[in-house]
């Protein structure tokens, strides 16, 4: 990652939706609804109430995160301001981009995460340890000066 992000770099993305007389669609496109390509889709789901789902950041990973049904809150952070979005509407993705430390709770019952990622799974991305983010950050930081 080149650039140093913040959570006012991750925002919400409306995605179409085709209204039809038996319900709506919504179509998403590499590089086109979503501003990268897709190369890994997964999605969360019967998570306990009061369960937190994420606590880690990545290092390059993209994300677009949907609350296919239901509703549940993103919560970021980049080490010096937090954001939180409640997502609830399945025509809205949250873009969360590069160093960014995420956690998801809130989940409403029945409810359904998508996520569509940049990279498929590779371990060596992920930050999973809040100081660990912090001094990843701090390094970062470092470099830019």
């Amino acid at each position: 990652m080149t650039n140093i992000t913040t959570v006012y770099d991750c925002s919400i993305i409306e995605l179409p939706i085709n209204h039809r007389e038996k319900g709506n669609l919504t179509v998403v496109e590499n590089e086109k609804e979503v501003p990268f390509n897709v190369q890994r889709i997964y999605y969360l789901y019967d998570i306990p109430g009061g369960e937190s789902r994420g606590g880690h950041a990545h290092k390059e990973l993209r994300q677009l995160i949907v609350a296919a049904s239901g509703s549940f809150d993103v919560i970021l952070n980049d080490g010096n301001i937090k954001r939180v979005f409640t997502l609830n509407r399945s025509y809205q993705g949250l873009l969360v981009v590069p160093g960014i430390w995420r956690e998801l709770d809130s989940f409403s019952s029945g409810s359904v995460c998508l996520v569509l990622a940049s990279h498929a799974y590779d371990e060596m991305d992920y930050l999973r340890d809040y100081e660990s983010f912090l001094k990843w950050r701090a390094n970062l930081n470092l470099k830019k000066i």
